[in-house]
């Protein structure tokens, strides 16, 4: 029989599952999933493939919820109950809003003290140039919400509609706590008005956390340390506490998964002793990537993947083919250049840092990488495809 080449590289192929209530075993599930969708559409595991399953079935079927009461309780008992800082929260009715009710639940006062132009992953509360024509430094002017309406009026989200400066002031004192807004970016301009702070930003939280504790906040704490720990027999996350979760019911969030390292190894095990393939499995979140038209950064959760397997630890280490074939072998063409860059690529060195010719390669984790092919692939919304089969990601130009 004819050897063929082989002509595809990497798929990314979603797979639908059953509906996943708290208490299913998502081992069995997703190895069965994935399993029948290889023989659905004819194709076979391989070593390597990558199966990734998203955070929100994981935490589902782990009843990792918690109320508003929850939260409530817990904001009440480690910041006093009466006036909270609560400084640079993301803009969004999904990921923030909820949590906000129940910090307002559990003080008497919230003073918001927003970032602009834009939040942390990029919505935007006022463009740069409108800041500009006001004569406005974000960077050192702390605006009231008087003097924010006075000079740049009312900003609707682009894609949502929503005003969420009013929007949270309205939610804080559905509460029946008091509100006050302010826009700032230096962290410690919240301690003219506080000196229990709450900040709620993702990934710059540790700095926001040692400035505010260096210029003499009574308490400081992130919405990592809210629901680290159960309150009254709810779910929590011992790591990452608030952040990652999402919007369940009006009452209630979905926390980030827990514990689950456990998981991917039994899938990786199940897929071995069914198949024979030994496949990488992973948990992922929100993709890393950026949204070049609303200026989104879509990271919104602490991490793209808080458990994957042992294979997924690592960045890649490629070549740039087309730095080859107009560096290296700018004289050579048509079988002669195939088989001079695939000799390089079979040579590679064990670690490409620095090196020319992996130049315009990405630099990112694998569990980035892959995470954002897999966010794009499931999507958010009704596709029905929680688990994700990514093959041939590391093949390279050599693999039959």
């Amino acid at each position: 029989m004819e050897n063929k080449e082989r002509r595809v590289g990497t798929v990314s192929r979603g797979v639908r599952c059953p509906i996943i209530r708290e208490g299913d075993d998502l081992s069995v599930i997703v190895t069965d999933s994935v399993i029948e969708a290889s023989r659905s559409e004819g194709f076979s595991l391989r070593d390597r493939d990558v199966i990734a399953v998203t955070e929100s079935i994981v935490a589902r079927a782990q009843g990792n919820y918690a109320s508003v009461d929850d939260i409530a309780a817990d904001v009440r008992a480690k910041l006093g109950g009466e006036t909270v800082g609560v400084i640079f929260p993301i803009l969004s009715r999904n990921r923030f809003a909820i949590c906000l009710r129940g910090i307002a639940r559990g003080a008497k006062k919230i003073v918001l003290m927003l970032s602009y132009p834009s939040d942390e992953v990029g919505n935007e509360l006022v463009s740069l140039d409108a800041l500009d024509e006001a004569g406005v430094d974000p960077y050192a002017d702390v605006l009231s919400l008087e003097k924010y309406r006075a000079l740049f009026g009312e900003n609707r989200h682009p894609f949502t509609g929503v005003d969420y400066v009013a929007y949270y002031g309205d939610l804080i004192r559905e509460e029946g706590a008091e509100a006050e807004i302010i826009f700032a970016n230096r962290p410690a301009a919240i301690l003219d008005y506080a000196d229990r702070i709450l900040t709620c930003d993702i990934h710059t939280r540790k700095r926001t956390k040692r400035i505010l504790k260096a210029a003499g906040a009574k308490v400081v704490l992130g919405l990592d340390d809210i629901l680290n720990a159960p309150v009254n027999g709810s779910g929590c996350n011992e790591t990452y506490g608030l952040l990652g979760s999402n919007k369940s019911t009006e009452e209630k969030i979905k926390l980030f998964p827990r514990n689950a390292q456990p998981l991917v190894e039994a899938i990786q095990k199940n897929i071995l002793d069914k198949t024979g393939a030994k496949v990488e499995v992973m948990i992922y979140g929100d993709g890393a990537f950026k949204d070049p038209q609303g200026k989104i950064w879509e990271l919104a959760d602490p991490v793209v993947s808080p458990f994957h397997t042992s294979g997924l630890i690592g960045t890649p280490n490629e070549l740039k083919l087309k730095y080859l074939a107009d560096n290296d072998y700018k004289d050579l063409s048509g079988d002669a250049l195939k088989e001079a860059i695939s000799k390089s690529i079979r040579e590679k060195d064990g670690d490409l840092k620095g090196s020319m010719a992996s130049q315009g390669t990405t630099p990112r984790q694998l569990t980035d990488l892959i995470g954002s092919l897999c966010d794009l692939t499931s999507g958010s919304g009704d596709k029905g495809t929680p688990v994700v089969l990514v093959q041939g990601y590391f093949d390279n130009y050599t693999n039959d």
